[in-house]
């Protein structure tokens, strides 16, 4: 997601000690400040300041200040405020920030909490609440809460997954506030915002990469409970589960085994116009002799058609499918 002028504002801040930052924000009003440090705050807490939407420039930078330089956010933010606005009232600053993170994205904190105490306290919630919670987690963080729910909760919840989008911004909220408070209770630490709103198929494609990340025969068995359900939707999610994209993501070794028996013209096909590290992902993964004669091939097409160029790729992806019906695809760290 690109940043806004505030955020790349308060990002460029933190390139500055305190004291240069304090100099610089000197004669800025209060208000202003305060949403810097709100700003600055929620890229911090949402690890945005990393994220791929972030321009290269703001993401090489935030990686060299935190990885590099062991830069302290926390320190940096309370010694800014308090040099520019003073002690008192960047401390009002400071217990203000929550509050309005909190209504910016309600699920941060969620997203944060310690795994078990996460499952503990959606275990006793409806399924429809645990699908809302699930659908605002990273695919990878679902699947492990969904591998430690109850087997006959699982795909209750998967299911109502597929409908989600369907709850209104309202209940979500108060899904959120409901689900941070008990949190809470259990002393783990948490901040908020504005639930994202995602299309039917966005939310199809999320409930897939969670499925695919479940063990072979778990996964399985949620399959065909969908299916059973709604044979349309778990289609669907099978067809899902892997795509296009996934390429980049997908282990050497599986990828190697992929692509073995597909000839060169129809990589060089499958390459035209794809993404940078698709194509770099495809190219590590086969003889730099192959890896020659694709390019060569690449070089002799004018313009193919879309509808050749989708073939080749559902080719590779097919292949990658049938890997993961067997339980023989890996995939990198995403």
């Amino acid at each position: 997601m690109p940043l806004t002028g505030k955020q790349r504002a308060a990002l460029l801040l933190t390139s500055l000690d305190a004291a240069t930052a304090a100099e610089l924000l000197k004669g800025i009003d209060a208000a202003t400040v305060q949403e810097l440090a709100v700003e600055l705050t929620y890229l911090d807490a949402a690890g945005q300041r990393n994220a791929r939407q972030t321009v290269d420039v703001a993401r090489q930078f935030c990686k060299s200040l935190h990885e590099e330089t062991g830069f302290g956010f926390r320190s940096f933010l309370k010694e800014m405020l308090r040099n520019t606005v003073g002690e008192e009232q960047a401390r009002r600053i400071q217990q203000e920030i929550q509050s309005l993170l909190q209504k910016r994205d309600p699920f941060m904190s969620i997203r944060s909490a310690d795994l078990q105490s996460l499952t503990t306290v959606l275990q006793t919630e409806h399924p429809q609440a645990i699908a809302v919670i699930l659908s605002e987690l990273p695919p990878k963080r679902s699947s492990a809460v969904i591998g430690l729910l109850a087997e006959n909760v699982r795909v209750s919840v998967i299911s109502r997954m597929t409908s989600v989008n369907s709850v209104t911004p309202e209940a979500k909220m108060r899904i959120a506030q409901m689900v941070h408070t008990r949190l809470e209770d259990t002393k783990v630490a948490a901040s908020g915002g504005t639930a994202i709103q995602i299309s039917p198929e966005q939310s199809l494609r999320k409930v897939a990469v969670i499925v695919r990340n479940l063990d072979k025969e778990v996964r399985d068995g949620v399959l065909e409970a969908i299916r059973q359900k709604d044979r349309e939707a778990g289609d669907k999610i099978a067809g899902l589960m892997i795509v296009w994209e996934d390429v980049a993501l997908v282990g050497d070794r599986s990828l190697q085994q992929a692509l073995r028996g597909i000839d060169e013209r129809k990589l060089a096909l499958a390459l035209h116009e794809a993404a940078q590290e698709i194509t770099a992902k495809v190219k590590s993964n086969i003889s730099e002799r192959a890896a020659a004669m694709v390019s060569e091939e690449a070089s002799l097409m004018s313009s193919p058609k879309k509808e050749d160029i989708a073939q080749a790729r559902e080719k590779i992806v097919t292949a990658l499918r049938e890997l993961n019906l067997k339980g023989e695809l890996t995939f990198e760290e995403e």
